[in-house]
């Protein structure tokens, strides 16, 4: 079995992002830039076309739910027909 491992950017302070903010754009065009905030990641900063890359529709809702394995499956699900419950508001 062999895992695949994506390749983890360089992590900079925000201090450090700060003083090289135009090195942190370009190198973004090319590679992910990770931030770190008190030694925990925090951000990533990522090109355009990555970002647009990875918010991008991929269909619609209808389709991702008839693309499902369980799609056609006949399913039986039962549904509780119990009175709601009064709250107190």
């Amino acid at each position: 079995m062999s895992a695949t491992k994506q390749h983890e950017p360089e992590a900079r302070t925000v201090a450090n992002a700060k003083a090289h903010l135009s090195e942190v754009i370009e190198r973004a065009q090319s590679e992910p830039q990770m931030i770190t905030r008190n030694g925990t990641p925090s951000v990533v900063i990522v090109s355009v076309e990555e970002w647009n890359r990875k918010t991008a529709r991929k269909g619609s809702l209808a389709t991702f739910l008839l693309s499902s394995p369980l799609s056609g499956a006949e399913l039986a699900v039962e549904r509780l027909l119990d009175e709601p419950r009064d709250l107190a508001l």
